[in-house]
């Protein structure tokens, strides 16, 4: 049996609300650890920040040969998403606090 439009409406909002809220945990978490690591006090143009979370995707997803460390497997496609989360955020999250 079909579902009606409205309620297929209705499971979209609530993903996408889901949705919302984990990547505002991922952003959360990020960030948490970028400060602790100092990169709140770097004077740094936001393309290039954005550039050096692109390197560090690729570094963790394995696109740029070995990695040093750190788990292999699921774990870290999911911190690569992670850090590509906070890329987005960190540049929204940058020009408020610069």
């Amino acid at each position: 049996m079909k579902k009606p439009s409205a309620k297929i409406r209705d499971e979209i909002a609530k993903l996408q609300e889901q949705l919302k809220l984990a990547e505002t945990r991922e952003a959360e978490r990020i960030g948490r650890v970028a400060l602790k690591a100092g990169l709140g006090e770097i004077e740094i143009d936001e393309g290039e920040l954005q550039a050096a979370f692109e390197d560090l995707v690729k570094r963790f997803r394995g696109g740029q040969g070995g990695t040093t460390g750190g788990k292999k497997g699921g774990g870290d496609t999911s911190g690569a998403t992670s850090t590509a989360a906070v890329a987005s955020g960190a540049n929204a999250g940058g020009t408020s606090e610069a």
